[in-house]
């Protein structure tokens, strides 16, 4: 078992609501993830529910030095342990729902891409709608919104609620190819253009 499994294993079993997975997402489902960060620029990426960073390797790696990098963690020892990971990464211990003042108090008003590890099918209704329309809020006129969803769990109530919210929220929202190499399988939604 790698440090990484290890740590996150050990945070899903003191909060599962808030962990939402049993194991790091992998390299595949991190790259389709990630897709949307600009080439070029200085973009600023937000990247919510980064737990123990497997889609912030990623980013970093496609950021190559260039923009800036918030990554927005409840859970205080996932915060920690990806902050000592990933120096140069803007780690904050918070609420996804504070997106907006958290980049505000950054000197950023858009991001140019936000990135999900959220546990989406966790959530309520409620909860759901928050974060979604802090997500929108904050999101530049060629911005996308990346998260992915667990494919044994597609036609469970919540992952459809979920679906339906985010249709609601978004003009566009595509469906990408399942991953299989991740633990378990996982497809990624890629949004963009959120709705007045």
């Amino acid at each position: 078992m790698t440090n990484d499994t290890a740590v996150f294993l050990g945070q899903w079993m003191r909060a599962p609501g808030t962990t939402g997975a049993v194991a790091p997402s992998s390299r595949r489902l991190a790259e389709a993830v990630t897709a949307p960060i600009p080439h070029r620029g200085d973009p600023v990426i937000v990247e919510l529910g980064p737990g123990t960073g497997a889609f912030t390797a990623e980013i970093q790696r496609r950021l190559g030095g260039r923009g800036h990098h918030l990554a927005v963690e409840i859970n205080p020892k996932l915060a920690e342990f990806l902050a000592a990971r990933h120096p140069k990464v803007d780690v904050v211990v918070a609420d996804a729902a504070e997106l907006p003042d958290l980049l505000e108090r950054r000197g950023f008003l858009q991001a140019d891409a936000v990135v999900s590890g959220l546990p989406w099918a966790a959530f309520s209704e409620g909860t759901q709608a928050s974060l979604l329309d802090a997500v929108a809020a904050v999101m530049g006129p060629n911005a996308a919104f990346t998260t992915f969803a667990y494919s044994f769990a597609k036609h469970l109530p919540p992952a459809r609620r979920f679906r339906r919210r985010l249709h609601d929220t978004f003009e566009e929202v595509v469906t990408g190819r399942t991953v299989w190499g991740n633990v378990p399988p996982a497809f990624v939604y890629h949004a963009r253009r959120p709705r007045a």
